[in-house]
């Protein structure tokens, strides 16, 4: 008995699955959904960057004998009222609404930072004064803040993005307030000013490298977020004007014919969703990082 090899003992025989097992073990759903998103986002960069890759039509084409096709192996979306092909349009809208998004986020976090940074430094006026900056455009809803200024600027692809990007403004701006006062008072930022260095080289330094690192979490989601306010500015009117193939423009123009054909409303709407999920979601796996980190 005492010849048996140690790889037959019953003991040895179950701890050994149980490594493989470990080792083998399937991805959670937190991380397929991210690897999803990301995959998701890189197609919706390709449909913006390189449209004809994915789809051989013209956007802007009608076909009057080809007037609300249902899905089909030519069409695989369907076409519209003017006969015009709803890939290539769904496709090319991507162009617009990253253009939207990317934009007004841009600008949001160019001032918001700024604004959030003068906010949080020892200046009480300045941190008073911003405060109620902040929240005066957070009282309007971001919506109808944005209408309000497209209706000052006129419709238009710039003019939407400038008015969603003012209505997330105070979002940056206050984040960038609380991580800088908690910035301030951290314990390195206080040796470095005891050891001689200058207000500009903590500022370099040590202040603004720890308070950017929160920015691209609020960032990510702002995008999809953007993306969904202009695709509803637009249906109200207010954004790129038809024939645009801007998904929100497509969802305005399906509307008078939806209870007879649903494709020409559905497929830009679930294409709006997928990306707003999918922004959501990086952005969520972004601030889990980001608290990991700090914690």
């Amino acid at each position: 008995m005492s010849a048996i090899p140690d790889l037959l003992l019953p003991g040895t025989r179950v701890d050994a699955p149980r490594r493989l097992g470990g080792r083998l073990r399937r991805p959670s759903a937190t991380v397929v959904a991210v690897l999803l998103s990301a995959a998701f986002l890189v197609l919706l960069a390709v449909a913006a960057l390189a449209p004809r890759w994915l789809t051989p039509h013209d956007p802007l084409e009608g076909d009057f004998l080809a007037v609300l096709q249902p899905p089909s192996v030519e069409h695989p979306f369907g076409t519209d009222r003017l006969g015009r092909d709803v890939l290539a349009r769904t496709v090319h809208g991507a162009r617009f609404s990253l253009a939207i998004g990317l934009g007004s986020t841009a600008l949001a976090v160019g001032i918001g930072v700024l604004l959030g940074l003068l906010a949080g430094q020892r200046h009480r006026l300045a941190n008073e004064g911003l405060s109620r900056v902040f929240d005066v455009i957070s009282s309007f809803p971001g919506v109808l803040l944005a209408m309000l200024v497209v209706v000052f600027l006129g419709p238009g692809l710039a003019n939407i993005a400038i008015a969603v990007g003012i209505a997330g403004i105070p979002k940056f701006g206050r984040v960038v307030r609380a991580q800088t006062q908690l910035v301030r008072r951290a314990d390195y930022v206080t040796q470095a000013v005891i050891y001689g260095r200058s207000r500009w080289q903590v500022f370099v330094g040590h202040l603004l490298p720890n308070v950017l690192v929160a920015v691209p979490v609020t960032a990510t989601v702002h995008v999809g977020s953007a993306i969904l306010a202009a695709s509803g500015l637009s249906f109200l009117g207010l954004g790129p004007q038809p024939p645009t193939p801007e998904w929100g423009v497509m969802l305005a123009e399906s509307r008078d014919v939806l209870r007879v054909a649903w494709w020409p409303g559905v497929f830009p709407g679930v294409a709006i969703t997928l990306t707003v999920v999918a922004f959501t979601v990086l952005g969520q796996a972004l601030q889990r990082r980001f608290e990991g980190q700090s914690s």
